[in-house]
């Protein structure tokens, strides 16, 4: 198994995605690349903490290889926005990749490259050391599959999954 930790705006649009694609093991939400000890969803809001709003998504790289599932976050997203996703807006909704390892972190590089050829304007993207990471509060783990008549997950998330269909429907369950 491996685990990447991403960042794409709100943790409940990547969540709903990689909840969804097969070989993924787990998507868990949570806080990281910030300086508080002990971040919480209000806290993180406030865009005093310094940490972003991610996933760690942990999959079997004998079902999916590690590429689908990083270029899938760049479609997930618009990476060539600094500290905004559509009407959300702060660092905590910072694109960000987080590695643990010089393998990871150029894999992510590599991943950015990549996704650059279909992105007119720059990617914006942090790529940067994986400090704690921090659990969010169960409301915020499988959000989606929770609450899919919630507006946030009707105007949102689902144009999101659309376009993961479009990209990556043979990774993709319905």
């Amino acid at each position: 198994m491996k685990t990447y930790v991403l960042g794409g705006g709100c943790f409940w649009c990547l969540d709903a995605i990689y909840q969804k694609t097969r070989g993924v093991q787990s998507v868990v939400s949570g806080y990281t690349g910030g300086f508080t000890a002990h971040p919480d969803y209000e806290s993180v809001c406030s865009g005093m903490t310094g940490h972003a709003e991610v996933v760690a998504v942990t999959f079997d790289e004998e079902i999916i290889p590690s590429d689908v599932i990083l270029d899938m976050f760049f479609i997930s997203h618009d990476p060539t926005t600094l500290n905004r996703q559509g009407y959300d807006v702060g660092t905590q909704y910072r694109s960000s990749m987080f590695y643990r390892t010089d393998e990871e972190r150029e894999e992510m590089e590599k991943a950015l490259q990549r996704a650059q050829a279909l992105w007119s304007d720059p990617i914006v993207t942090e790529i940067t050391p994986l400090s704690t990471f921090h659990r969010a509060e169960e409301v915020h783990q499988d959000f989606y599959a929770k609450h899919p008549e919630q507006g946030y997950c009707q105007v949102i998330i689902n144009p999101k999954l659309a376009k993961a269909r479009k990209y990556y429907a043979e990774w993709l369950d319905n």
